[in-house]
C-alpha cells in the first residue's frame, strides 16, 4: 500500500511549499482537487493517497513540488495536476476553510463542483485498500441534502454536458438513492 497522506501531513507540505516560492518572490495558487478536498475542506476522510490539484505558477511549483518530496519524503508526485482532465470550462472555486499561507492561496471546488467532478470520475475501487470515488459521492450528496439522483443529474449537467457523464456515474446516482437515499 503506498503511503496515505494525511491533513497535517499535506498543510505542512503546502507550508513549505509556501516558504519556497515566497524565496524566490513568487506567490502561487493551487486548486485542490479529489482527496485532498475529501480531507482538507470537508474532513470527510482522514487521507489521501496524493494531492490532486492545478496550480499556477505551473513549472514553479512543479519543480518546488520535489523539492518537498525530497525534503519530506513524500510519494512522489504527492502533488500533481493528473486530475486536471475533470477540470469544468464552469470552474468554481472556494476558500473555504482551507489553511493559506503567505506565499500560496488555496482553493477548492464548491461542493456542488466537487460532486460533479466526482461524478465525471466515479472510480469504483479495485482493491480494499484503494480509494474509488463512491464514498466521496455519498458523502457530497449528503452534505449537499440532495433527495433525488435527478437533482444529483441536474448540478453535475450544470458543470458538463449531460450527455458526457459517464453511464457508470449515472448507475452509481441511482444506486444510492434506490433504498431510500444515500448511506
Amino acid at each position: 500500500m503506498t503511503q496515505e497522506l494525511d491533513d497535517q501531513t499535506i498543510i505542512r507540505a503546502l507550508r513549505r511549499l509556501s516558504d519556497l516560492l515566497g524565496h524566490r518572490g513568487i506567490t502561487g495558487e493551487v486548486c485542490l482537487l479529489g482527496g485532498s478536498v475529501m480531507v482538507l475542506a470537508f474532513r470527510a476522510r482522514t487521507a489521501t493517497k496524493d494531492v490532486d490539484a492545478i496550480f499556477q505558477p505551473v513549472q514553479v511549483i512543479r519543480d518546488l513540488a520535489r523539492l518537498v518530496q525530497e525534503e519530506m519524503d513524500l510519494p512522489e508526485n504527492w502533488l500533481n495536476d493528473g486530475a486536471k482532465a475533470f477540470v469544468s470550462p464552469r470552474h468554481e472555486t472556494v476558500e473555504a476553510d482551507l489553511p493559506q499561507f503567505e506565499h500560496l492561496r488555496v482553493i477548492a471546488p464548491t461542493p456542488e463542483y466537487m460532486l460533479a467532478m466526482k461524478c465525471m470520475a466515479s472510480r469504483i475501487p479495485a482493491r480494499p485498500d484503494e480509494h474509488g470515488d463512491l464514498a466521496d459521492i455519498a458523502f457530497l450528496v449528503r452534505y449537499l441534502r440532495l433527495a433525488s439522483a435527478d437533482e444529483a443529474i441536474a448540478i453535475v449537467a450544470r458543470y458538463y454536458p449531460e450527455d458526457q457523464l459517464p453511464a457508470r456515474a449515472r448507475f452509481v446516482i441511482e444506486d444510492l438513492f434506490s433504498e431510500g437515499g444515500p448511506r
